[in-house]
């Protein structure tokens, strides 16, 4: 058997530190998704009535137009299509509520209520 080296020692104490290290580093990431199996920042579909006003979104489908804003998302509230669009730094604006941005659809749907305050969203024309 090879004898125990100071040398030795620090280099299996380096390599056990680095092994926990990167372990520590992977950990969060497969920590960090949903256990609904979504990716780790992609929406949710949702169908909910707030504030007494029916709110839906669903992915679109329509991913590689390349007019469309809205991060693959169609958004309707009341029926009424929401125009939403996705910042690059992942967070969402609406046509209602364009200054300030949210992490969702969803929330951008709730934002685009109340700021509507019960006035009806009227259709915005696509070009």
């Amino acid at each position: 058997m090879p004898e125990l080296t100071r040398r030795r020692a620090l280099t299996t104490a380096a390599a056990l530190a680095a092994t926990a290290g990167a372990a520590g580093l992977v950990a969060p990431a497969a920590s960090a998704a949903p256990a609904t199996g979504h990716q780790h920042g992609s929406p949710e579909s949702f169908d909910e009535v707030y504030k007494g006003r029916r709110i839906q979104g669903r992915p679109s489908g329509m991913g590689g137009h390349h007019h469309e804003h809205g991060g693959g998302w169609s958004v309707f509230v009341d029926g009424v299509e929401l125009h939403v669009m996705r910042n690059a730094d992942g967070s969402w604006i609406s046509v209602v509520s364009h200054y300030d941005p949210v992490p969702t659809p969803r929330a951008a749907a709730r934002a685009a209520v109340d700021e509507l305050q019960g006035a009806p969203l009227l259709p915005f024309p696509a070009n």
